[in-house]
């Protein structure tokens, strides 16, 4: 059936075209909130604005890619606040009047380097006293949560500069979220489509096969490795494998990553059959940049924990219910589980897949990554 432009009917959006696809049916090409919140992803890597719609409305940019003259332009709207989570403020002192945000209150004199020092740990010992900091209490401190996550979500420093817009006029080209939709958007787990499936001979498996699949909210894409033909009539030997790229493509010995994901991959070839979730949560879900800033301050004398922190992240920021979703997808509903980590399986069993059985997978130890091991064992309760 040939589609139809709508130009003039009474129901024709005048912000959207409109496509008939059935009489009475209208398809929207504008984007909806997770469209918008994936270009406004793209927007806060850029340096670019955003801007948060509610009662109160703000511009909202993320402080690593904030430059000065739109720093300039920012201060001279109104109030700036620079809002951070309660973890980084607890490094640096700050009040926490919030729960889990802080929002600092930049004196008039500051200037784009003080920002992006509250930010970024980096200089932290070179600098010990940045404050001391006065913070902003009580208000609507929605839009502050929601440029936070989305800051997160960009792999950015979780650390966003906020202005009140207080009547003034904004370009018409930023990418404007209602704040209440987004914050809505970002606690639900994107929909994954598979894309492709192709047979991938391999060193662990000759009967391996690849399996993509693409996040609905323009994140990265997740990958299932498949060995042999599991029967999922019964509990099929699987792993959830987050991406390592300095010790899955490295050789880092700095973690166990590596040994785990050919380990895994051997012992599903061993018994024939098997399924091992690589998924695109680099550094526990915080990004390789973020990663490497972690690694620096490891170098520094902090645990991995601590690192994460400094930084402004919880200790572990991954989502393992994109593993059960690509699990149940590929018709598998019961797993046996290669972990150390007990946090997986009671994940797996709260998204509908049963874990019969937890199998060790104690492999990758060096005298590198010694004090790491004991601090995911004592820290976040791995079983090593």
């Amino acid at each position: 059936m040939a589609h139809a432009l709508v130009w003039n009917s009474p129901s024709f959006c005048g912000k959207c075209f409109k496509i008939v696809v059935k009489a009475g049916h209208f398809m929207c090409l504008s984007p909806d909130i997770f469209e918008l919140a994936a270009r406004a992803r793209t927007d806060l890597r850029m340096g670019v604005p955003i801007l948060l719609k509610g009662p109160e409305s703000y511009l909202a940019c993320a402080a690593e890619t904030l430059t000065s003259p739109r720093f300039d332009v920012l201060k001279a709207l109104g109030d700036a606040a620079l809002v951070i989570t309660h973890r980084r403020a607890q490094t640096l002192k700050a009040h926490v009047y919030d729960g889990d945000i802080s929002r600092i209150i930049l004196p008039d004199e500051a200037q784009v380097r003080l920002v992006q020092s509250i930010a970024d740990p980096a200089d932290d010992l070179n600098s010990p006293m940045k404050g001391p900091f006065r913070s902003q209490r009580g208000g609507d401190t929605a839009p502050h949560r929601a440029a936070l996550l989305m800051c997160k979500a960009a792999r950015l420093l979780p650390a966003a500069l906020l202005v009140p817009l207080a009547g003034h006029p904004v370009p018409d080209d930023l990418t404007e979220l209602p704040v209440a939709e987004l914050l809505d958007a970002l606690e639900q787990t994107s929909g994954l489509s598979p894309v492709v499936s192709a047979r991938l001979p391999m060193s662990a498996s000759e009967a391996g096969r690849l399996h993509v699949f693409r996040p609905a909210d323009g994140s990265e894409e997740h990958y299932a490795v498949e060995i042999g033909t599991p029967d999922r009539s019964a509990p099929v030997l699987s792993r959830l494998h987050s991406a390592c790229f300095t010790g899955d493509v490295l050789g880092s010995l700095k973690c166990d990553c590596g040994p785990q994901l050919h380990g895994a991959l051997a012992q599903m070839g061993a018994e024939g059959a098997g399924i091992l979730l690589y998924l695109n949560q680099e550094g526990r879900g915080i990004g390789l940049a973020n990663k490497m800033r972690a690694y620096s301050l490891q170098d520094q004398g902090f645990d991995t924990v601590e690192a994460n922190h400094r930084l402004g992240f919880e200790d572990d920021e991954r989502n393992f219910r994109l593993g059960a979703d690509i699990l149940l997808q590929m018709g598998v509903s019961s797993v046996r589980l290669l972990t150390n980590n007990p946090a997986k399986v009671a994940m797996m069993e709260s998204c509908g897949v049963t874990v019969a059985e937890r199998v060790p997978l104690k492999v990758g130890q060096t005298p590198q990554n010694a004090g790491y091991l004991a601090t995911k064992a004592a820290k976040s309760g791995h079983l090593l």
